[in-house]
């Protein structure tokens, strides 16, 4: 079939041209710190740290996933080259030593991610600057040694102080570097503002809290705590529009707003009083593109009921941003059975205003815990995705690509122009047994595609090739028969 087709005229048709991909958000988080997921405990040297990696990114293709959250910021320190922090000891072995062979993990991993049809959304923690788990000493530039007013021991760990003028400087500031060096699709943020609480024990920014009443300020010390993590939320979420406008923000709060929110709910960290985090005010004021709230709990537990907390994160959406529920799949390491994992999918597609999950972490996918990759791939993720578009930063989609055909010794050769300068992907969909499927995603950097079956796969007889924007945005497909 493809010797003959090699000869054939190119057919281009306006006719017979494929539905859109589905949209749904598939996501995963690689938690770095205590080497959760990556990189491997005690292994150190740069090409096993990058086998890892690519296995981990490999998987996630595999598996339909089609964004990976990695940590590169777990307390004050940096999976990544950076100018203003320290190189992370759960990289190196110790605080501050470069890799060697050097190497850039973050960028390694945004060029191959990528490559796989992935997004990579860089994951901060902002205000977490030690963690028990670290063993070496801190690196003379930790932010312990360089501005020790900012840091506050607190229980286990040691934080940022948020009502420290500086420390929201400082951290936007390492933030907003990534987003100017690196090619990434999101920043994205997780559950920890102020700290968990310390049964009995008050976090100690006394110092802050008296330099805000002595400049004039009159909040209540709850309502100035959580003043202090809104500005932070609310203009890192404008500075990155200004730097990259696609660049999607989104965090991932604790998934109970407050206890009696709804009424049924009567168990949990009151995070709006307890983290002084108010994420509904984020989502409502337009903060976010998404918010990821954690319902870690099974769906049938009913002091955190799933279905009803889900249902009451997505009527809090009244701007219709994203809300992807994070879902706590390292749970199958443990009680869980992997149907467990498939209704709360099954669940969150019933869910007005929700449309998709992230999975915490990327372990139990590693191990193909109590078979859930294949219950995956059979069954909710049987076919690929596209991540959903924001309609909120921008609707223009890119012009469709100009298609030729040339010979070639293997088979027909299609070639891709872009049409359009906001061309950052094409889409490719295969025709097979009369049927249209979304494929993958390939680079707009690539401009030819061979049209062999081990290239597209067996039996197809047509393809179809869109381009994508940087925002998600797709152009009119254009059908090919060869």
């Amino acid at each position: 079939m493809f010797a003959v087709a090699a000869a054939l005229a190119l057919s281009i048709s306006a006719l017979d041209i494929p539905p859109a991909a589905p949209r749904e958000f598939r996501g995963v988080w690689v938690a770095t710190v205590d080497h959760i997921d990556w990189p491997p405990k005690d292994v150190f040297d740069t090409e096993k740290q990058k086998e890892k990696l690519i296995e981990i990114l490999d998987r996630a293709q595999q598996l339909h996933f089609n964004a990976v959250l990695l940590q590169v910021r777990p307390m004050g320190d940096a999976l990544y080259d950076s100018p203003y922090e320290p190189w992370s000891e759960f990289l190196t072995g110790a605080q501050g030593k470069r890799p060697d062979p050097d190497w850039d993990p973050l960028a390694f991993a945004v060029w191959e991610a990528h490559q796989r049809g992935l997004e990579l959304h860089a994951w901060f923690n902002p205000y977490r600057v030690w963690h028990p788990a670290a063993k070496g000493q801190p690196a003379s530039t930790f932010l312990g040694n360089t501005h020790p007013d900012w840091v506050k021991h607190y229980g286990k760990f040691m934080w940022l102080d948020p009502g420290q003028p500086g420390v929201k400087e400082w951290s936007q500031k390492v933030i907003l570097d990534v987003v100017r060096r690196y090619d990434i699709d999101g920043v994205h943020l997780d559950d920890y503002f102020y700290p968990y609480p310390v049964k009995g024990v008050p976090f100690p920014d006394d110092a802050s809290w008296n330099a805000y009443l002595s400049s004039g300020g009159k909040l209540q010390r709850a309502d100035w705590r959580r003043h202090n993590v809104d500005t932070f939320v609310e203009t890192l979420y404008h500075r990155i529009k200004n730097v990259k406008p696609w660049v999607k923000f989104g965090i991932s709060p604790f998934g109970i707003y407050r206890p009696g929110t709804p009424a049924s709910i009567k168990a949990g960290v009151d995070q709006y009083d307890g983290l002084y985090a108010d994420p509904v005010k984020w989502l409502k004021n337009g903060w976010v593109d998404y918010l990821a709230p954690q319902l870690y709990w099974p769906i049938h537990q009913t002091a955190q009921s799933y279905s009803l907390l889900a249902n009451w994160w997505s009527s809090q959406n009244t701007l219709k941003r994203h809300v992807w529920i994070g879902n706590f799949a390292s749970q199958l390491n443990g009680p869980w059975p992997a149907k467990e994992l498939l209704d709360q999918i099954a669940l969150t597609r019933r869910v007005s205003c929700e449309d998709g999950n992230i999975m915490y972490s990327m372990a139990p996918f590693m191990r193909n815990a109590k078979g859930i990759d294949q219950a995956l791939t059979s069954g909710p993720y049987a076919s690929l995705a596209l991540v959903p578009t924001c309609p909120w930063l921008n609707t223009n989609p890119p012009t469709p690509p100009k298609l030729s055909v040339t010979r070639s010794g293997q088979g027909p050769l299609l070639h891709m122009k872009k049409e359009s300068a906001t061309t950052h992907e094409w889409a490719l969909y295969v025709k097979k047994s009369g049927q249209w499927q979304f494929s993958r995603l390939i680079s707009a950097d690539q401009p030819s595609l061979l049209l062999s079956p081990s290239v597209i796969g067996v039996g197809v007889s047509k393809v179809a090739i869109s381009a994508l924007n940087r925002y998600g945005n797709e152009s009119r497909r254009v059908s090919v028969a060869f």
